[in-house]
């Protein structure tokens, strides 16, 4: 039996009364070597628990498969966790949402068009079955019933807002329950009676998120579930940012307010999000409402505990706020770590990538453009590439348009940009010659991660055709961009020539003496991708908000350190800044 229980109106942990106080802690957004602080300062604020989710995508990215390495080493994290003293709630999906790349879903299933997503057809709940079968015998020893930390498990995630597959949601319990998992199962759903009654399972403790509203909210929950614990699973304290759009806040004295009132009113919660962290490399999700929209590279959230780790205001309000209607440890409140002094990085090598697709990805040969995921691409650049037939300005038509941003050039000479954002399918170029070069660098920018969009596509999303006539004999490149050895050798690159346009990769070293935090900041860039050490730091923008991309101290090292920016657009720029300020923005309250 589960180590926890419900009772008429609350929790029971081993037969004694027990309130979930806890915080979210995504472990595949922060550095593994940052994840033991990151939990001590979770215990320090007072919470007795953490939650986190299961980003299936990056753990499966085959079928057949499981990776639990490096930043995907979850029972290392667990393990953690119950060395610090903390309790786990799991959400292990298969749907997270989470403003992730595809909610978590792998590209490899969503690309499947004839597949029913989050329903109880079978090629899904069979791939879902396929990659619990692997993962949970992984988990079981951190279970509450074998002694570890894990003390409930989420059953999908906020499903009420997305169907009603009432068979499907029973499915995910048995397919747990059936792969040994004994422990408190709940759901959890947007505080809306109709959202409540899709997304619950008879005999499931059904929860709910919201940030506002606390006393309406908990009376929703109460009149859907007549008995049992009330529990809101994602107390929104923050929210994320788009590119384009201001940063986004919450005043610490709004938030520790309406937390107050939770907590008063005897419920239990979970902050979203305690620590937000980073969606490093390419994992950052979209939305696409009326238009694409995808999320930027920061999940600092305005969470009590920053993306770097240090103590906000919001951790300072809260800690009081806990300390009113639970224990909270007798012990100094965490200081900020230290940062790295500030250091200018010159960036004095330079690769142009057009020159370099093939050291990076084996050419795929199709009569039309092929899609990202029909090449097996979960993610990262695609450069396609085929003729022109005849000189003359003309209008380059891309049918079903682009994921998600294309870059056009003729004979290596930048010709135009096209965005799924603005809807865009069209361009006029002026090709010099009858057999121009035409390249196209699609840059897939996050996969939707609500709603029905998740699983479109990436890349060249149909024909292309020159003043009506389509284009065949394409070679694509696959550009993962996983690793950039074959670029970053000393021998590689010429000097920085900052006449030359297009994409190129720009090297630099820079020294450090002790490794510390800090921020890249890159004035006179445009857009991009930022590796130090070979480590993806994500995407930079300068549209905005973020200014500022956050480096933990363990992707460092003592010593000669390389910074190596992919720059898509042409820039003067040639110096990069480490600074000890991150800069996520103007902000909007």
């Amino acid at each position: 039996m589960s180590a926890l229980t419900t009772t008429a109106d609350g929790f029971a942990l081993r037969g004694e009364p027990f309130r979930i106080i806890s915080g979210a802690l995504h472990y595949f957004r922060v550095h593994p070597g940052q994840w033991a602080d990151r939990l001590r300062k979770a215990r320090l604020m007072g919470l007795n628990t953490v939650e986190t989710y299961v980003p299936w995508n990056l753990h499966q990215p085959a079928p057949g498969t499981l990776d639990l390495d490096g930043l995907l080493d979850l029972p290392r994290y667990l393990r953690l966790a119950q060395e610090e003293g903390l309790h786990v709630l799991l959400r292990p999906g298969p749907y997270i949402c989470a403003e992730w790349d595809g909610g978590g879903l792998p590209a490899w299933l969503t690309s499947d068009r004839d597949i029913r997503l989050r329903s109880s057809d079978p090629r899904f709940t069979d791939a879902v079955d396929g990659y619990f079968d692997l993962l949970l015998p992984a988990l079981a020893p951190f279970m509450a019933a074998a002694g570890g930390p894990v003390i409930a498990v989420q059953v999908e995630n906020e499903y009420g807002a997305y169907g009603e597959d009432a068979a499907y949601l029973k499915h995910l319990e048995q397919a747990l329950r059936r792969r040994g998992v004994e422990e408190l199962l709940f759901t959890c759903d947007q505080a809306d009676p109709a959202h409540l009654e899709a997304g619950s399972i008879p005999g499931v403790l059904a929860t709910g998120t919201f940030g506002g509203k606390i006393d309406q909210s908990l009376e929703r929950l109460r009149a859907h579930q007549k008995r049992g614990p009330l529990m809101c699973t994602e107390f929104w304290i923050g929210w994320f940012d788009h590119w384009g759009e201001p940063h986004h806040v919450r005043s610490a004295d709004d938030a520790a307010a309406s937390l107050e009132t939770l907590l008063a009113s005897g419920a239990s919660v979970n902050i979203y999000m305690f620590h937000g962290g980073t969606n490093f490399a390419f994992t950052n999700g979209a939305n696409h409402d009326h238009a694409y929209t995808p999320v930027v590279t920061s999940y600092d959230y305005d969470a009590p505990l920053a993306e770097s780790g240090d103590p906000s205001p919001k951790y300072h309000a809260f800690r009081e706020v806990i300390a009113r209607h639970a224990p909270v440890p007798d012990e100094p409140v965490p200081a900020p770590s230290p940062k790295l002094p500030p250091t200018t990085v010159t960036l004095d090598r330079r690769t142009p990538l057009l020159d370099r697709t093939g050291d990076l990805g084996a050419p795929v040969h199709s009569r039309e453009p092929l899609t990202m995921e029909a090449m097996g691409l979960r993610a990262g650049f695609v450069l396609y590439r085929t003729t022109l037939p005849a000189a003359g300005d003309g209008v380059l038509h891309f049918t079903h348009g682009v994921g998600d941003r294309a870059q056009v050039f003729v004979d290596g000479a930048p010709a135009g940009v096209l965005e799924h954002e603005h809807h865009q399918e069209s361009l006029t170029v002026r090709v010099p010659r009858a057999g121009a070069r035409l390249d196209v660098l699609v840059e897939n920018m996050g996969g939707v991660n609500y709603g029905p969009r998740i699983g479109d596509d990436k890349g060249l999303l149909g024909p292309v055709s020159f003043d009506g006539v389509v284009l065949r004999e394409w070679v694509a490149y696959p550009l993962a961009l996983n690793d950039l050895a074959p670029l970053t050798d000393a021998t590689h690159g010429a000097p920085h020539d900052a006449t030359r346009a297009g994409p190129a990769f720009h090297h630099g070293t820079f020294h450090v003496g002790t490794p510390a935090d800090t921020f890249l900041a890159l004035p006179g860039w445009t857009k991009g991708q930022a590796w130090i050490n070979g480590f993806n730091l994500g995407r930079y923008w300068n549209r905005g908000p973020q200014r500022t991309l956050y480096v933990p101290a363990p992707a460092l090292r003592t010593g000669t350190n390389e910074l190596v920016l992919l720059e898509l657009d042409a820039t003067v720029a040639s110096r990069a800044l480490l600074t000890d300020t991150p800069d996520l923005g103007a902000e909007k309250i």
